[in-house]
């Protein structure tokens, strides 16, 4: 009769237990989340929802990277989690700070596109115009790739000094454009890019000379107000959409437009669009293209627009090591954010007050949002 074997206790046990005490530790168990953090995400967010819901809220709880006020995440053009911090909600307006660069950037398309500016052309500006003057030779293209030459320094120390103070809160603040313009030329037209808020501020101008050729302060500032309403705040459905103007009736299109996140996420959708919504163009295919092309003298900047490229330099605006290559956004001071990510069908909005010093850690956890979703 044949005997079944059967192995010992300590041949079977032994094993086990020299695996057990050998092994590496597994990772803790993550915390549960906390109350309401998965309500923010909606049911079907096209990722895990469980690790969106601990991305947004980490937005919100981490230390060490300021104040997140409002975040909103779009996938295929629906909303799939959206957050408030206490005392803001859908109906507040947020300040874009230097968002308002690229709104005001797709604002000068529509006029290129009208055939009432060309890139190429030197803008209408008569200060610029008198014989022998060398900044008759920047042309609306340099001015939207931020490399017109001109002397404006950002973020300048002490910070009083800053162009963009100055212009904004002491000798220019009543005149903003003018006071851009005067600026003598620090670099030839054309050849070293600048970033620069002054330079929003000279193309609201621009934009106002076209629509107002001989108008007053009043009817600058009506000209380019129903501009903005009819061109983009109404074709966008986004009546939050608001500029503010200086005394002279320039809009201050460097730093001073208001929206809610919602209208802010409207905006980016566009963008993702290539210019279109709902299937109608706002502002032409190729004028986005143009945008989000790397300019001649920074790879990481195209047309008032930023991208998700390395710098070359020290200067780290979003993810360029990690992050998807196609990513572009507006991005404004204290950490405003629209990235607009096309291969993922992606727009993150991020509004709250961030200082300079612990931007990266911000950034970083934007990252681990937009690197949750897969390209296509």
């Amino acid at each position: 009769m044949m005997r079944r074997a059967f192995p010992s206790f300590a041949a079977a046990v032994l094993p086990a237990l020299l695996l057990a005490g050998c092994g590496e530790p597994g990772p803790p168990p993550e915390p549960p989340l906390p109350a309401g953090a998965l309500e923010a995400v909606s049911a079907a967010p096209g990722v895990d929802r469980e690790r969106l819901a601990r991305a947004v809220d980490a937005l919100f709880t981490a230390e060490g990277i300021g104040e997140t006020r409002a975040l909103l995440v779009l996938h295929k053009g629906e909303v799939v989690a959206e957050r408030y911090g206490p005392g803001y909600g859908p109906q507040t307006r947020f300040l874009g700070w230097s968002m308002s660069k690229t709104v005001t950037g797709v604002l000068v398309g529509v006029l290129v596109a009208e055939g009432r500016l060309r890139l190429d052309d030197v803008p209408p500006i008569p200060s610029w115009q008198r014989p022998g003057d060398p900044r008759g030779e920047i042309t609306l293209r340099q001015l939207l790739q931020m490399r017109s030459g001109l002397r404006h320094k950002e973020k300048a120390d002490p910070v009083y000094d800053s162009a963009e103070v100055r212009m904004l809160f002491r000798d220019g603040r009543d005149d903003m454009a003018a006071w851009a313009e005067a600026q003598p030329l620090e670099h030839d037209a054309g050849q070293v890019f600048t970033y620069s808020t002054p330079t929003g501020v000279i193309l609201a101008d621009i934009a106002a000379r076209v629509l107002a050729p001989r108008g007053n302060v009043e009817s600058r500032r009506a000209a380019v107000a129903e501009f903005f309403a009819s061109r983009l705040a109404a074709p966008l459905g986004a009546p939050s959409f608001h500029p503010e103007f200086d005394a002279a009736g320039t809009m201050e299109g460097g730093s001073m437009i208001w929206a809610t996140a919602r209208d802010w996420g409207k905006f980016g959708e566009m963008l993702r669009h290539s210019g279109a919504v709902k299937g109608a163009q706002l502002v032409p295919r190729g004028w986005i293209e143009f945008m989000t092309r790397p300019s001649p003298r920074a790879p990481d900047y195209g047309a008032m627009t930023w991208l998700n490229r390395d710098s070359g330099t020290e200067r780290v605006v979003l993810f360029p090591d990690t992050g998807p290559a196609d990513a572009f956004a507006a991005v404004g001071h204290l950490g405003q954010y629209v990235i607009v990510v096309p291969s993922q069908e992606l727009t993150i909005v991020r509004l709250g007050k961030t200082d300079d010093e612990i931007r990266k850690p911000l950034v970083d956890k934007l990252e681990a949002i937009a690197t949750l979703y897969p390209g296509r």
